[in-house]
């Protein structure tokens, strides 16, 4: 009964928790079913009157026709003579038309799926690139911390993966994505515009036809309903990847301190509500998107693949769980020292580091959402030269200030290279990614050595990498964007933009001084957004479980107590916390012993 009773708090949380997660559902409603998933379309729909419009977002840069929508509740992708592949009087063979020769509709049906079977596949693999991620963050995360927290570590890494997806599918997709077509920005049209996910939360007085200032959405809880839609889920797959990297940033924040019970707890939060509010206000059609049109700030705010929606929201949380946690035991002493704790395994980091280069093709160039796109290219060409310019300015850096070209520091110049390109890779040429991340390669090591001077202590670097170079990128947008791509973007620019028809995203450098207005509101808003609402919550889940392992634990390694097994028996001989001493309590606390 002892057992059970140190343990009461975590059951307590528990049962708490999952009655807040069942009640957001309730307290909705369930959803109107869609007539059917748009993988199997409704042939009523045919009868529908085909009607031009413009894609919503304004990635195809132009008007799409609905013939090539493929939601059940719309004309085009229909089930129809294009679909009888099998022709009963040859006892079964495959024919891809009814008759001899295609009619103009099958013709018509045929080029819509493909095109959206295209779209389609190509936001799927790109999803499976950025869950790969989810291995690159654990190895450098893991590397970069002592070995004897390395088995806590990797699997808080790797159990975010499933907990953030969790409060995600309950109800954070829904938040984020389920008023889409609430406003009059509207959901992505190369996947046919996801047209059921259409409620949102407004504020305020109409504007072109919109219902007020969108601030979150209500449908698609459990991809139920309205979600349960072929097109539907592919976002929601793509999207949980991105939250799940929002995630894993704090994991690296909050390393070789923080209770696995206390991160369970929040990682779940995460994923149901910290990050999905705010996404929803850059992606779901939400209030900050709808500055442009609403405000008249250049496109609204611009983030093409998450700057600022993924890693400033992840950094901003890992500055303040950071803060709120505090430094690790002996870190810092009272002369204001600085104790340098070693990463325990470089190869592991820089594996990892390349990982993460990878994937990141997926979450930036991916972000188009078509891979009939013509843009993909430019953007995957600019993340890797961003990423090879923040390298290379962080080991000339290092090299030329220290001596030494620091193969730990060179990993995380890298990602912030990366991190910094991730809003303007569409939006900007080539000499402008080049300039952007050498920027960041430097920026991210002045911004490691800043936290420490104030005693911030960030294990991995997260908040400078993601935070600091975050921030950095959504500013980029307002400054280096020149035009060429995202007409129409966030409903603005149809037909001319500055007087200029078929005009982009337009920055400072190229003469729209609003454009940085709102990229300027979107780094204040996020952070003061993810610092309160992300530090009151973790706040309340220290009173309810406690976020920090005691001091005997964090000096003798919390793989065996928090975990039960440590990650190199071989090479490592646990210590348990009961041995641990007052003194050398003591000593580590004053830097005297560094263990």
């Amino acid at each position: 009964m002892r057992d059970i009773g140190r343990f009461s708090p975590w059951l307590r949380a528990c049962t708490l928790l999952a009655a807040v997660l069942a009640g957001s559902v309730s307290a909705f409603g369930a959803d109107e079913p869609a007539t059917k998933p748009s993988t199997e379309p409704a042939a009523a729909a045919a009868a529908a009157p085909v009607v031009a419009a413009p894609d919503p977002i304004g990635f195809n840069g132009g008007p799409t026709n609905p013939l090539l929508n493929p939601n059940s509740y719309l004309t085009g992708w229909v089930t129809g003579s294009a679909d009888k592949n099998l022709d009963a009087d040859s006892g079964g063979t495959f024919k891809p038309w009814a008759g001899d020769k295609p009619t103009v509709e099958e013709l018509g049906q045929h080029t819509a799926k493909l095109y959206y079977s295209m779209n389609f596949v190509w936001v799927l693999i790109s999803g499976f690139l950025v869950i790969f991620m989810q291995a690159g963050f654990a190895l450098v995360e893991t590397g970069l911390i002592r070995a004897k927290n390395a088995a806590h570590t990797m699997s808080m890494n790797f159990a975010v993966y499933a907990l953030g997806m969790f409060g995600f599918f309950v109800c954070g997709f829904a938040i984020m994505c389920g008023g889409w077509n609430g406003t009059a920005i509207g959901g992505p049209g190369m996947l046919g515009g996801l047209p059921t996910m259409n409620s949102m939360f407004t504020v305020g007085s109409s504007v072109a036809g919109d219902s007020g200032w969108g601030l979150f959405g209500m449908k698609g809880f459990c991809l139920t309903g309205a979600a349960y839609d072929g097109a539907v889920v592919v976002m929601f797959l793509y999207m949980m990847a991105f939250m799940d990297t929002t995630a894993t940033i704090v994991t690296g924040a909050c390393a070789e301190r923080w209770s696995y019970k206390a991160f369970c707890i929040y990682s779940i939060i995460i994923g149901a509500f910290i990050y999905p509010v705010f996404a929803c206000w850059v992606w779901g059609g939400g209030w900050l998107a709808q500055l442009g049109y609403r405000a008249g700030l250049g496109h609204g705010v611009v983030d093409f693949a998450g700057s600022g929606v993924v890693h400033l929201q992840g950094g901003a949380l890992a500055i303040i769980t950071s803060l709120l946690i505090g430094p690790r035991i002996g870190r810092y002493t009272a002369d204001g020292k600085v104790n340098p704790v070693k990463p325990h395994h470089i190869p592991m980091v820089q594996l990892g580091t390349f990982i993460l280069a990878f994937g990141w093709f997926g979450f930036n160039a991916g972000s188009t959402l078509a891979a009939s796109d013509g843009r993909i290219g430019m953007v995957a060409v600019n993340t890797m030269i961003a990423g090879m310019a923040a390298t290379v300015t962080g080991i000339i850096y290092m090299w030329v200030t220290t001596g030494k070209p620091d193969p730990a520091m060179m990993c995380n110049s890298m990602l912030a290279g990366l991190v910094a390109i991730t809003a303007p890779c569409a939006f900007v040429a080539p000499w402008a990614a080049f300039v952007i991340g050498a920027i960041a390669g430097v920026l991210v090591i002045w911004s490691v050595n800043f936290f420490d001077k104030i005693r911030i202590d960030d294990p991995v670097g997260a908040s400078s990498v993601h935070g600091v170079c975050g921030a950095f990128g959504v500013l980029c947008v307002g400054i280096f964007a020149d035009g060429t791509y995202g007409n129409g973007w966030n409903n603005v620019g149809w037909k001319e933009y500055m007087g200029v028809a078929g005009q982009g995203v337009t920055g400072l450098l190229y003469g729209d001084s609003k454009q940085i207005i709102a990229q300027i509101i979107e780094v204040v808003v996020c952070v003061a957004w993810n610092f309160i609402v992300g530090g009151i919550a973790f706040w309340l889940v220290g009173k309810l479980v406690g976020n920090r392992v005691s001091a005997e634990v964090e000096i003798a390694g919390m793989d065996i107590p928090e975990m039960g097994a440590v990650a190199y028996p071989e090479f490592l001989t646990p210590v348990l916390p009961e041995s641990i001493t007052p003194q050398q309590v003591a000593d580590v606390r004053k830097g005297v012993l560094i263990v």
